[in-house]
């Protein structure tokens, strides 16, 4: 049963911006944190970043810092990811999922409900 919807994945070239966005038509996610993940070739599910119930708190893995940046809008219940000068290595699955709590938080356990990710492919 899909909790949430990711969408906005595709083939970018490096340096250049893509914008993923979370839909939760449940809304599982109105008062709850939200965060980003991502599942590369070869690698663990890894934390991107997660942002508090009223977008008050953001924060965000080292590797995506100053690059990325977490948002969410309340009305729509939407939560994005801008990614900007994106570079080989953000080649991934993305997920968004839904935490237990009101807090961000990069703990994995944290998030109960998950979507089924889309794919960003960074090459020249």
């Amino acid at each position: 049963q899909v909790q949430l919807v990711e969408s906005g994945g595709g083939l970018v070239q490096p340096g250049n911006s893509l914008r993923l966005t979370c839909v939760d038509p449940r809304r599982t996610f109105s008062n709850n944190g939200v965060g980003w993940f991502r599942l590369a070739p070869g690698k663990e599910r890894e934390f991107v970043a997660s942002i508090s119930w009223n977008g008050d708190t953001t924060i965000y893995a080292d590797s995506v810092k100053g690059r990325f940046t977490i948002s969410r809008d309340r009305v729509k219940n939407q939560v994005y990811l801008q990614m900007d000068n994106v570079q080989t290595e953000d080649t991934a699955v993305y997920y968004c999922a839904s935490s237990r709590s009101a807090a961000a938080t990069r703990v994995m356990s944290s998030y109960r409900y998950w979507g089924q990710g889309t794919q960003v492919t960074v090459s020249a």
